[in-house]
C-alpha cells in the first residue's frame, strides 16, 4: 500500500458500498479498520482521542505485523516491547491488540472508558493483555522504554553467549509531540544515547497539534537536530506517515543500527480522512460526532452506517500474527534448551534473573550493630546492607542521580553500566532524577533485573510522578532517598525535606520505611527487597544516630512498628511514638519523664503501611486504644499522624521551612528536642 499522503482528504462524493470493501487492499483495509474502530469506540464513550490512532495506523498495522511478539503469550519473555508512549491514543493500541488475536475481544472496544472494562481511557499495565506499562502522563513512556531497552542491554551482556542469543529484543515506541515538550523527554532521550542503546527505536508523530491549536503556539524544537546531538540515528521521512514502503524501509534501517537508539520523526495529519477536522485540534480530545464519523467513512470507501466492523479479511490478515508468534516462541524455546545444555551455569542464573525471587540464603551475612558501635548514619548502614544484598542478588542494579556517595549506593564490585559495558550494575544517572525513576519502572517491568535509585528525600518532588506510577502498576522499585531531615544541616531549606514523608505516605500502593538506627535499616533493606507487589522507599539520615538497644522484641521493621521501651508498670501513662532519628529523642524523652513519675512507653514506628496492614491484635498490642496520651516526634510536618496520636494527641516536629545551620543547633532552634517531648507528655498525661 502507498497511499495519498497529502494533508487534503480524498474525494467524498459517494457514498460507501461495503463491496468496495472486497477489492480494496488488505493492508488499506486492515488500516481503515483501525481507524475505524477508534471513531466508533471514542464516539460510543463519548470521550477520548480519535485523531491520532486515525493518523498512526498505518505505523500501527506495520509494528504489529513485524514485532516479535506472541498473542497467545503476552509475557513471553524474548519478545519485543511496545510501548505508547502518547497514550491518549489507546485506542491505537487496542485496535493493534484485539486485531492480532489478543484476548481483548471486540466488546471490549465497545465498551472502551467504561468501568470495569479492558480498555481504560489510557493504557493501563496488568489491566489489558498486551500493555506493558501504563502512560498517559506524558513522557512517562519514553523514560519507561528507555529502562526496557537498559534492562534488554545488560540481560544479553551478560548471559548471551557468541553461540547462543537468548536475549535479544527491541523495544518500540511511539510518542508525540506532548512527550517531546515534556523536559523529562530530554533526560531520557540524553540518556539513551549516552549509553547506546541500539535497540530503542522511536517513532514521533509530528501531527502538530496539542489541545490548544497549533504546536506553533509554543514550540519550534528542530527535533531532528536535536536527536542528532544527543547522538541518536535520526530519519526524518517527512509526510510519509501513509506510505507503508517508506516506514518499513525506515524501521529496517532503525533495526540495523545496533550502537545508537533511533529516532523516525513521520509528519501525520491528525483526525486523517476527516473533512472538516483533519489536522484540527477539534480531532485531538473529543469524539468527531456522528455525522462527521459517517463523511469520514466515504473517504475511506467504507460503510457509513457500520460501526465496530471488523471486515473478515483484515481478521484473517492481522491473526497470522498468532501462528507467527507461536513459531517465534517455539524457536526461542528450541534456542533455550540449546543454550541451556551448551551453558548450564549462566541458564540457570538468568532463569533465577526471570523468576526475580531471592535465592536462598540472600540474607545471610548481612551486619548487625550494638550500642558499643556509636552513632551511624542510616545511608551508610544501608550502604553496608546494599554490599551485602548486590553481592547475593546478582539481578539487582541501579544507582543514584549523581549523589552515590553521599547516598553509598555505590556497588564496589562492579563498573559503571555504560555504552560498551552494559554487563556492568553501576548506572550513573547524572542528575536526572526525571529519567531515573521512570526508567526504574521500566527496569521492573521489563522483568530479569531488579532496579533501585537514590537521591536526597527532597528530590522526590523531580521523581514523584515516577514514583506515583510505579505504585499505581505494583512494580518492586526499591528508592533509596537520604538526606531526609533538617538534619542534614548546612545546606539550608532547599535541600531540607519537611512535608515530604507525608506527601510520599499519601502515594496508595508505596512502603515508606523511615529507620530509627542502623539495624532497623538493615531490616529495611530485607523488607524491600521481598516485597514483589510495588515499591518501597527507604528515609535515611545523613547524621549519625546512636545504635539502639532494643531489648527482647525481635518483630521490628517486618511489623511496621514494635514497642521499643516498655513502660515499668502495667499501663503506660503516655506513649511516645517516633520515627527515624527522633526515635532517640523518644527514649531520651522517657527518661526525663520516668525521673518526673510519668511511665512512658517508646513505639517505634519505621513503616505506616507495614503497620497498618498488621493484623487489630498486634495493633491494639503495640498501641493500647485506651492509652489516649500519646505523643509523636518526628522532623517532619504533622500531617498524617493524627491516624495513631488522635487528633488531641501531642506532636513534636516541624510547621515551617528549615534553615541554614549545623544539624544539632537546627534540632534545638526548630524545638525537637527531648524537652519538647517531655513537655507534651506532661500536659497529655496530667489530663
Amino acid at each position: 500500500m502507498h497511499t495519498d499522503t497529502t494533508a487534503d482528504p480524498l474525494p467524498t462524493d459517494d457514498p460507501s458500498d461495503s463491496d468496495l470493501l472486497d477489492d480494496m487492499p488488505v493492508e488499506e483495509l486492515t488500516i481503515h479498520t483501525i481507524r475505524t474502530l477508534a471513531m466508533d469506540a471514542v464516539q460510543a464513550a463519548d470521550s477520548g482521542h480519535p485523531g491520532t490512532p486515525m493518523a498512526l495506523a498505518p505505523i500501527g498495522y506495520l509494528l504489529s505485523r513485524q514485532m516479535r511478539h506472541n498473542p497467545e503469550n503476552p509475557a513471553w519473555f524474548d519478545r519485543d516491547r511496545f510501548v505508547l508512549s502518547a497514550g491518549h491514543a489507546s485506542m491505537l493500541q487496542y485496535a493493534m491488540l484485539h486485531l492480532s488475536g489478543y484476548d481483548l475481544p471486540l466488546e471490549e472496544l465497545r465498551n472502551f472508558r467504561q468501568l470495569g472494562s479492558r480498555t481504560p481511557g489510557h493504557p493501563e499495565y496488568g489491566h489489558t493483555p498486551g500493555v506493558e506499562t501504563t502512560t498517559g502522563p506524558l513522557g512517562q513512556g519514553l523514560m519507561n522504554a528507555v529502562g526496557m531497552a537498559m534492562a534488554e542491554a545488560h540481560l544479553a551482556a551478560v548471559y548471551n553467549r557468541p553461540d547462543h542469543r537468548v536475549i535479544d529484543h527491541r523495544t518500540y515506541v511511539i510518542c508525540s509531540d506532548g512527550d517531546l515538550m515534556e523536559g523529562a523527554s530530554h533526560e531520557a532521550a540524553s540518556l539513551a544515547g549516552h549509553l547506546g542503546l541500539g535497540k530503542l527505536i522511536v517513532l514521533y508523530d509530528d501531527n502538530r497539534i496539542t489541545i490548544d491549536g497549533d504546536t506553533d503556539l509554543a514550540w519550534s524544537d528542530d527535533v531532528p537536530t536535536r536527536f542528532e546531538a544527543y547522538r541518536w540515528h535520526v530519519q526524518d521521512l517527512g509526510d510519509a506517515a501513509n506510505d507503508l514502503p517508506a516506514l518499513a524501509e525506515a524501521l529496517e534501517r532503525a533495526r540495523a543500527e545496533s550502537d545508537r537508539p533511533s529516532l523516525i520523526v513521520v509528519r501525520s495529519h491528525i483526525g486523517y480522512g476527516s473533512p472538516s477536522k483533519q489536522d484540527t485540534a477539534a480531532a485531538h480530545g473529543a469524539p468527531l460526532g456522528e455525522d462527521e464519523i459517517e463523511r469520514t467513512k466515504r473517504v475511506y470507501g467504507w460503510p457509513d452506517d457500520a460501526t465496530f466492523l471488523v471486515p473478515e479479511r483484515a481478521r484473517r490478515h492481522m491473526a497470522e500474527a498468532v501462528a507467527r508468534g507461536r513459531a517465534l516462541e517455539a524457536e526461542w524455546e528450541t534456542g533455550f534448551a540449546a543454550y541451556e545444555a551448551a551453558h548450564p551455569e549462566a541458564a540457570a542464573g538468568l532463569r533465577a534473573a526471570l523468576a526475580g525471587v531471592p535465592p536462598d540464603g540472600w540474607d545471610h551475612g548481612l551486619p548487625a550493630f550494638t550500642p558499643g558501635d556509636g552513632s551511624l548514619a542510616t545511608r551508610k548502614a544501608s550502604g553496608k546492607a546494599l554490599d551485602v544484598v548486590a553481592r547475593r542478588v546478582p539481578w539487582l542494579i541501579g544507582g543514584s542521580a549523581d549523589l552515590a556517595g553521599s547516598n553509598n549506593t555505590l556497588l564496589p564490585f562492579s563498573g559503571a553500566f555504560a555504552a560498551g559495558a552494559h554487563e556492568n550494575r553501576n548506572v550513573y544517572w547524572g542528575i536526572r532524577e526525571h529519567v531515573m525513576c521512570g526508567a526504574a519502572n521500566g527496569l521492573a517491568l521489563h522483568g530479569g533485573v531488579r532496579p533501585y535509585v537514590a537521591t536526597f528525600l527532597v528530590f522526590t518532588d523531580y521523581a514523584r510522578p515516577s514514583i506515583r506510577l510505579a505504585a499505581l502498576m505494583g512494580q518492586p522499585v526499591i528508592y533509596v532517598m537520604t538526606h531526609d531531615s533538617i538534619g542534614l544541616g548546612e545546606d539550608g531549606p532547599t535541600h531540607q525535606p519537611i512535608e515530604h514523608l507525608a506527601a510520599l505516605r499519601a502515594i496508595p500502593g508505596l512502603t515508606v520505611i523511615r529507620p530509627a538506627d542502623a539495624n532497623e535499616t538493615v531490616e529495611a533493606w530485607r523488607e524491600a527487597v521481598l516485597r514483589a507487589d510495588g515499591p518501597t522507599l527507604l528515609a535515611l539520615t545523613r547524621q549519625g544516630v546512636p545504635v539502639l538497644d532494643r531489648g527482647t522484641d525481635p518483630a521490628g521493621v517486618a511489623r511496621g512498628g514494635y514497642v521499643l521501651a516498655r513502660e515499668d508498670g502495667e499501663r503506660p501513662d503516655v506513649i511516645l511514638l517516633g520515627t527515624g532519628s527522633e526515635v532517640s529523642v523518644a527514649l531520651e524523652a522517657r527518661t526525663r519523664l520516668a525521673a518526673a513519675g510519668v511511665d512512658a512507653r517508646v513505639v517505634s514506628l519505621p513503616s505506616w503501611e507495614i503497620f497498618r496492614a498488621q493484623d487489630e491484635a498486634w495493633r491494639n498490642e503495640v498501641l493500647p486504644p485506651d492509652v489516649r496520651a500519646r505523643v509523636a516526634v518526628e522532623a517532619g510536618i504533622r500531617m498524617g499522624w493524627d491516624e495513631w496520636i488522635g487528633d488531641a494527641g501531642g506532636f513534636v516536629g516541624m510547621s515551617s521551612f528549615g534553615a541554614s545551620a549545623p544539624a544539632g543547633d537546627l534540632f534545638e532552634h526548630f524545638g525537637i528536642t527531648a524537652e519538647a517531648v517531655e513537655r507534651e507528655a506532661l500536659r497529655l498525661a496530667a489530663r
